[in-house]
C-alpha cells in the first residue's frame, strides 16, 4: 500500500516537473516576443515620422538594400501583427500550464497526505 502510494506520488511529481519546465520555456518565449514587439513598435514609430520621399534601407546579411517606404511600413505592420498573434498563443498556453500545475499540485498534496496516513497505520 505504502509503495503503491509512493510510486503514484513519484509519477505525479515527475509530471509536475515536466509541466514546470514547459511553463518556464513559455515564459522565456513570452519575454523574447515582448522584446521583439518593443523593437518593431519603435521601428514603426520611426517610419511614421519619415516623409513619403524618404529613403529607407533594409539590412540583408552584410548589405544594405534600398526599400520602398510603404513596403517597409507594411512589413513592420505584418511583423507586429504576427508577434501579437504569437503573444496571444503563448499567453493561452501559459494559462493552460498554470491550470495543469495547480491540478498536479493538488494531486501531490493528496498523495502526500495518503502516504503519511499509510505510514502511521504501519
Amino acid at each position: 500500500m505504502v509503495e503503491e502510494i509512493q510510486n503514484k506520488l513519484q509519477l505525479e511529481v515527475d509530471k509536475y516537473k515536466a509541466i514546470q519546465k514547459d511553463y518556464h520555456k513559455a515564459i522565456a518565449q513570452r519575454q523574447q516576443l515582448d522584446g521583439q514587439l518593443s523593437e518593431n513598435t519603435a521601428v514603426k514609430k520611426e517610419l511614421d515620422l519619415l516623409k513619403a520621399n524618404a529613403e529607407v534601407y533594409k539590412l540583408i546579411g552584410p548589405v544594405l538594400v534600398k526599400q520602398d517606404l510603404e513596403e517597409a511600413k507594411q512589413n513592420v505592420a505584418k511583423r507586429i501583427n504576427y508577434i501579437n498573434t504569437e503573444l496571444k498563443r503563448i499567453d493561452d498556453m501559459i494559462v493552460g500550464l498554470d491550470k495543469k500545475q495547480d491540478t498536479h499540485r493538488e494531486a501531490i498534496t493528496k498523495l502526500q497526505q495518503q502516504f503519511q496516513q499509510a505510514q502511521l497505520k504501519k
